[in-house]
């Protein structure tokens, strides 16, 4: 890695840090100040996913020594050079965004950022900013990684203005953290990964953050069945209350069975929140006639699936990768949150619990046992008041009523927008 820029105004902050052998400890760090297109974020609250998990375990391969968190949230405190054009200001509320896509490279231009080659090839694998450097470091002058270009876990960092995406000040920035991640993810993987529409047939196989966002992006899209599938009561039951018509305790029967005979003719849409080897091939067996499955869970490097290539060919069938949702960040995150504001999307119930960031060990230890949807790891930053007059709020029902019909709304195969899920008036805004 490259050295850091100059620590001359850099400034003490806390941090989560993973070493080899599974070395994980809260500690003081150094942050250097934001470079060419970058800005600093204080982090209100971080969620604690399965992707952090996976690196805990061992099962991703990441340089370390690296400063965990990936999904958060928090407020603009100050912004690099050339970041003019950026529209960001001291202030602002933030979601953070883990592809900080370039905006020039060939997926960038062609409307694809997800897939952005800055992020894919230098960023995410070797633990950097853009210019390939890093701006942590241990409070004896060690060289520490960024983990997926944000960080979280730690009281403030510095990302590309790109990963930094500006949204209203009156959304609940806490729990606004997951929109940069869980939310982002399901919800996308439905609208733009598999573009399900309304009437559809659909299973989500396990209903942790990111299936409880596809379940949620199910039925905003008028989906006209859709089955939750997990292990653990609880999540199931949280599974109805956001959506699901059917649910299906994997612990007790053969999934594919049970959806078989839910849903006899096979399913539209299979999405695969989990990412085993197991329920990828199961999401495949589940498909009916010309229906897609969705791989959204990230299993270990390495593991590979089997399927049947002649009975995909036959039935029409499609296998589709979802990597972040497939979302446009800087239009998709502001949509989102405004479904939240208007009651759309529930984000608080997936929040199983709110913890001190020095409790990060524990939230992973509690995630890897199963008994966690998500935790926010909160730090001791909180946002100054806001004038609403002024915060760019006015007419928040019309927001969250215009995002509805324009980005989630049921589609027919006509393109029509016109179907309301069932128990949701978008003119009404809830909570």
């Amino acid at each position: 890695m490259s050295p850091i820029p100059s620590p001359a105004s850099a400034d003490r902050i806390r941090g989560v840090v993973l070493r080899p052998g599974n070395d994980l400890a809260m500690t003081d760090l150094v942050l250097a100040p934001p470079g060419s297109g970058e800005v600093e974020v204080a982090v209100v609250a971080a969620g604690v996913c399965h992707s952090d998990l996976h690196v805990v375990r061992g099962e991703w391969d990441v340089p370390m020594p690296v400063v965990l968190g990936h999904e958060g949230s928090g407020v603009v405190t100050a912004l690099g050079p050339d970041t003019g054009d950026s529209g960001l200001a001291v202030g602002d509320h933030v979601v953070l965004s883990w592809v900080p896509a370039c905006g020039t490279c060939r997926y960038c231009l062609a409307g694809r950022p997800a897939a952005c080659s800055l992020v894919a090839e230098v960023v995410a694998p070797k633990g950097v900013l853009y210019d390939g450097t890093s701006r942590l470091s241990s409070a004896d002058g060690e060289q520490l990684h960024h983990y997926l270009g944000v960080s979280s876990f730690a009281d403030r960092v510095v990302v590309p203005v790109s990963g930094a995406i500006k949204v209203r000040k009156d959304a609940p920035l806490d729990a606004l953290a997951l929109v940069g991640c869980a939310i982002a993810t399901g919800v996308g993987a439905v609208r733009n990964t598999a573009g399900v529409e309304a009437g559809a047939t659909v299973a989500v196989i396990g209903c942790g953050g990111v299936g409880l966002s596809c379940v949620q992006g199910a039925r905003l899209s008028g989906a006209g069945r859709i089955v939750a599938v997990d292990v653990v009561a609880d999540k199931l039951d949280l599974a109805r209350t956001l959506g699901a018509t059917d649910t299906i305790d994997a612990s007790a029967v053969d999934p594919v069975a049970a959806l078989r005979t839910l849903v006899p003719e096979g399913l539209d849409y299979v999405f695969d929140a989990i990412g085993k080897i197991a329920t990828t091939e199961q999401a495949i067996a589940a498909l009916g006639q010309g229906g897609a499955a969705v791989i959204v869970g990230l299993p270990p490097t390495g593991s590979t699936a089997r399927f049947d290539p002649l009975a995909l060919a036959e039935a029409d069938q499609r296998i589709l990768g979802s990597n972040y949702g497939s979302v446009v960040a800087h239009r998709d995150i502001p949509i989102l949150v405004d479904l939240v504001v208007g009651g759309f999307l529930d984000v608080e119930s997936m929040i199983s619990a709110r913890r001190p960031l020095e409790e990060a060990g524990d939230a992973l230890a509690e995630l890897n046992e199963g008994r966690a949807l998500r935790q926010l790891l909160i730090t001791g930053y909180r946002p100054a008041p806001y004038d609403p007059a002024e915060a760019g709020v006015a007419g928040s029902d019309s927001a969250a009523y215009e995002a509805y019909t324009a980005y989630v709304a049921p589609r027919s195969a006509s393109g029509s927008t016109t179907h309301t899920p069932s128990g949701y008036d978008p003119t009404k805004r809830e909570g």
